[in-house]
């Protein structure tokens, strides 16, 4: 039997004997524990859970209990010692590297203690909602400095050389519209003539990134899955995406360069993607922006599932 195969079994007998001794839930297929809901639903190759400390790269979906998300993406962050019972935190402490998992926890409890934000106009108080993860990767505090420290060596000086980079290629693009007092250049591609966005809307976008030398980094085009956020929530999209798309109406296109301030910064993303001290450009398009409380939301709210 292969390491691999060993952990398999391993993980599996760990799962079996956390059910047995778990209470029964009233969600199908989820058992119950601690305050939480949870669903195995792949096995990573890893039987180490991750710890309190460790920083951790996930892909996360969020959704209502009728399944209609409303974001999906990934995070980069450090794990903390859980709030309360039943919170966020403790669905990643479940998990290891690999692994795919689905929990339900309390709606209320996640926006106003764990991200202290408003509980959007869609969910109500004592409503759950579901948390779908898969865990990408799990590194201790120190392979997480160690590996920022080696990455960050040879752009000390990427401050000053990205304002030339940015102020070069403004120049040589002609393009003569004053930034932002934030620094955001905002070129509309095409006029939306629909609902423009406000805080608590549930807006669906698609965009492209790509650096100044034109190369592509990120696209919800080519993964074919437009991107659902609730605009105003923290942590949901950059900030410069964040001030673009506050200016847009429904069916808008519009051109955004950002400077690396507006972007991922003197840390680049958590992914590595995107360097420290970057410009970026995003071309964005509005699908919708759906006021809380209107029919379309409810809709979205019954029926809409991304899979």
């Amino acid at each position: 039997m292969n390491r691999k195969s060993i952990n398999i079994t391993f993980a599996a007998l760990t799962i079996v004997a956390i059910l047995c001794c778990s209470c029964s839930s009233k969600y199908e297929g989820y058992s119950h524990k601690n305050g939480l809901y949870y669903k195995l639903i792949t096995i990573g190759d890893s039987i180490s859970t991750a710890k309190v400390g460790n920083y951790v790269t996930t892909h996360l979906r969020y959704s209502t209990i009728a399944d209609s998300a409303f974001f999906v993406g990934n995070r980069t962050f450090q794990l903390t010692e859980p709030e309360f019972n039943g919170s966020i935190d403790e669905c990643f402490l479940m998990m290891s590297s690999g692994d795919s998992s689905s929990f339900i926890i309390d709606a209320y409890k996640f926006f106003t203690i764990t991200l202290q934000s408003p509980l959007p106009s869609f969910l109500a108080q004592g409503d759950m909602m579901k948390v779908d993860i898969k865990m990408t990767d799990i590194r201790t505090e120190e392979q997480y400095r160690r590996d920022k420290e080696e990455f960050l060596k040879w752009i000390e000086d990427f401050g000053e050389y990205e304002k030339l980079v940015l102020q070069n290629f403004i120049e040589r693009k002609k393009i003569d519209i004053e930034p932002t007092p934030s620094g955001l250049y905002y070129i509309q591609l095409t006029q939306g003539t629909g609902k423009a966005v406000e805080l608590g809307d549930l807006v669906t976008i698609n965009y492209e990134g790509r650096f100044l030398n034109g190369k592509f980094f990120d696209s919800t085009i080519k993964l074919n899955q437009p991107f659902e956020f609730v605009y105003g929530t923290e942590m949901q999209v950059i900030a410069g995406l964040d001030e673009a798309i506050g200016r847009m109406r429904e069916g808008e296109r519009a051109l955004v360069i950002l400077p690396s301030e507006l972007a991922w910064g003197d840390k680049g993303s958590s992914t590595g993607i995107v360097p420290p001290f970057t410009s970026v450009i995003y071309e964005i398009e509005l699908i919708s922006a759906v006021a809380p409380g209107s029919e379309t939301t409810s809709e979205i709210v019954e029926s809409d599932t991304i899979d």
